[in-house]
């Protein structure tokens, strides 16, 4: 895909760029919280996806390159194929992510390293609990306007700033393809600022970073990230109701104690193959 600059900044100054805007518009968000009186959670979440994410990605490629939303790849739209591979992954690769995320949770760091992993471990309890505040949902309303925020719009949102802006800034340069989706995928997972939850996390985004690549469309990773998010919300909801129980499908792929992981390993398998497989067939539409 051949993308037009505007500017002929260098990698790091317009990484930079991006960042800073990005830096401001989380200001800019934050500001607007303490301004308005009564902001719920979920329209505070709404004003930062808009202004730290959806704004600063936007206004970065405009600045860098003439057709902007051409070379964040959100002219082109998404293949069947590509949406059932979606779906395929995302039901393959659930026990081996849920094995990874139980084993990046029970990480322990080096004794005199102690007062950070404390510090880290408060950091994700906060975290915690301000999740299960979000996903404390008990009426049909709260669902849907849940599905919205934390499913569509951050799906949306982060997915145009790391994969639009972010990914493909880098994609255009010397750096190889893989190195850029890795990079940009540990990025995304910093930037949640959860250690015991890093591992999966940028799994997750590099997975999200090969969907881009191989389909050079923006709305397939947009549309993996809403499943991923809203599933959540569907599942607590569906807790919350009694339907299912608090932990569904937490445990899927989880040995019991002292046991091999199998189902993890033949998930993550099975995982491989299908991402090899769409790595080939993907490109093609």
């Amino acid at each position: 895909m051949i993308m037009e600059r505007k500017t002929n900044l260098k990698l790091a100054t317009r990484l930079l760029l991006l960042l800073c805007i990005m830096f401001a518009g989380l200001i800019a968000a934050s500001v607007l919280g303490i301004l308005v009186v009564n902001l719920g959670m979920l329209a505070m979440l709404t004003v930062q996806d808009v202004f730290a994410f959806i704004v600063p990605a936007i206004l970065a490629m405009a600045i860098f390159y003439r057709r902007p939303l051409h070379v964040m790849c959100l002219d082109r739209a998404p293949g069947l194929k590509a949406i059932l591979v979606v779906l395929a992954f995302y039901l393959v690769s659930l026990p081996a992510m849920n094995w990874l995320v139980d084993f990046n949770q029970s990480v322990t760091l080096p004794s005199w390293m102690s007062g950070l992993e404390q510090a880290m471990r408060t950091m994700e309890d906060s975290a915690a609990d301000a999740t299960e505040q979000l996903l404390d949902i008990n009426t049909l309303w709260q669902f849907l306007s849940s599905v919205f925020v934390i499913g569509i719009m951050a799906g949306l949102s982060e997915e145009m700033l790391f994969r639009g802006a972010m990914q493909r800034t880098m994609q255009d340069s010397r750096l190889n393809t893989h190195a850029v989706v890795w990079i940009t995928a540990i990025v995304f997972s910093a930037f949640h600022m959860q250690f015991f939850g890093f591992i999966p996390r940028m799994v997750l985004g590099a997975w999200l970073g090969y969907l881009l690549v191989w389909t050079r469309s923006l709305w397939v990773p947009i549309i993996a990230h809403t499943l991923n998010n809203s599933t959540v919300v569907f599942f607590s909801y569906m807790a919350n109701k009694g339907i299912v129980a608090e932990d569904f499908g937490d445990h899927l792929g989880l040995p019991a104690p002292g046991a091999f992981p199998w189902l993890a390993v033949l998930s993550l398998l099975a995982s491989l193959a299908l991402a090899v497989w769409a790595s080939r067939s993907l490109p093609e539409e």
